[in-house]
């Protein structure tokens, strides 16, 4: 009796292995998968002019909310333009420099630093200085890699008025899957800098 139950225990497992490897042998061969990334479905651009009540205005997207900086170090017309649904913001920091050269110096010196801050992951930093339709002078910096800042821009008056913009993101993900929102915001930023106007 025990010798026909380890008789039929053997072709019971021999059966159900070739069953298995049949099985195995009849599944279609394993691709992997390319690497994707999350669809972003990003709306036309629109805009809306900065409520008065700052030494400066610009437009900025309709998307966007405009934020008080709330960091220790703010000063009174320093500003976040966040756009909730992108998890990107683009931090403004404006300083009145009245005709003090040492300070406007200190200024251009700072912000020269912040975008270099940046060249241990980036893999390129591109300046371009321009005139803006306003008649202002512009110093745009867009950097490339895993850095935190993609695209940044600084503009004065050289007497009294020192503005700069920096687009930060509140997310993890790679650069690589940020791409379209960041050419997004990028596109916002050169209306914002287009339509700045220092207010006398």
């Amino acid at each position: 009796m025990l010798k026909k139950m380890l008789a039929f225990g053997k072709v019971g497992m021999a059966l159900a292995l070739g069953a298995g490897m049949a099985a195995c042998s009849a599944a279609p061969d394993f691709t992997p998968k390319p690497k994707g990334y999350n669809r972003i479905d990003l709306p036309a651009h629109a805009y809306r002019t900065l409520a008065p009540g700052r030494p400066y205005s610009f437009e900025y997207s309709k998307y966007a909310k405009v934020l008080r900086d709330s960091s220790y170090l703010a000063q009174p017309d320093w500003l976040n333009v966040y756009y909730p649904q992108l998890h990107a913001n683009v931090q403004i920091t404006y300083t009145n420099v009245v005709r003090d050269r040492k300070l406007y110096n200190k200024m251009m010196e700072d912000a020269r630093k912040l975008t270099g801050k940046h060249q241990i992951k980036a893999t390129s930093i591109e300046e371009k200085i321009l005139r803006t339709p306003n008649g202002l002078r512009a110093s745009v910096f867009e950097l490339e890699g895993e850095v935190p800042s993609q695209f940044q821009f600084y503009t004065t008056d050289s007497t009294k008025h020192f503005f700069r913009a920096a687009l930060y993101f509140r997310t993890a993900t790679d650069n690589d899957s940020l791409a379209p929102v960041i050419e997004y915001v990028k596109y916002d930023m050169v209306k914002m800098l287009n339509s700045l106007k220092y207010n006398k």
